[in-house]
């Protein structure tokens, strides 16, 4: 999609009502989204994260950007998400937490984004973190600076390619919660994008496909 054209439709993303459940449960197995249902979340009292759904022209065709996080002894690790992180004391808010974890993780200064629309939170179980999504936009073509202690690649996505159905896959995995379930994924980039940044994706993707069938 050409840079422009999302740029002209960015305010009807911004005024565009949240699918939330009925988008997230689209790229969720059955056994995450019973346990979502039937948890009382207030009473485990998660921590806070927030990341960036951050969108950028490169070569004029609207991009967006995830990372591939490190292989190390934790629930996430190789994981693909977006750049973003926990909350911190010097965080004014949950958008500045995104913003200040993009620019440690891929180094981009916060002063070249504007947050243009937060997304619907979603609780990660096996971290007990409740996550808060921020859209992002930069206007110029942006640099990425990865952080070898976060970040073994990034992944520059064209925005054609997201909103392919072609993506969409179901796969075998074994997660913190069962064995060799059938997990609905997006096949990206060579990489499997499952679990909470598959559902955060899934949001998106209706937002922006309702936006553009209105064109």
């Amino acid at each position: 999609m050409d840079f422009s054209y999302f740029l002209e439709i960015v305010p009807d993303i911004v005024a565009t009502s949240l699918p939330a459940t009925a988008a997230h449960s689209k790229m969720a197995p059955l056994e995450r989204m019973d346990e979502l249902l039937n948890i009382d979340i207030d009473k485990l009292q998660p921590r806070s994260a927030a990341v960036l759904l951050l969108f950028y022209p490169k070569d004029n065709e609207t991009h967006l950007v995830l990372i591939v996080r490190p292989v190390y002894e934790g629930v996430h690790s190789g994981q693909i998400a977006f750049p973003g992180g926990k909350f911190e004391e010097v965080d004014i808010d949950f958008a500045q937490t995104a913003l200040r974890e993009t620019h440690e993780e891929i180094g981009i200064d916060p002063k070249f984004l504007t947050i243009k629309k937060k997304f619907s939170p979603i609780y990660i179980p096996p971290s007990n973190f409740m996550v808060h999504p921020y859209l992002g936009i930069s206007y110029k073509e942006l640099a990425f600076v990865p952080d070898p202690t976060e970040v073994t690649r990034v992944i520059e996505m064209p925005l054609s390619v997201f909103l392919s159905d072609e993506i969409v896959v179901k796969v075998k995995l074994t997660t913190s919660y069962a064995k060799e379930i059938e997990v609905p994924a997006f096949e990206i980039d060579g990489q499997i994008v499952w679990g909470a940044t598959a559902m955060i994706l899934s949001e998106l993707k209706e937002v922006i496909k309702t936006v553009t069938a209105c064109q």
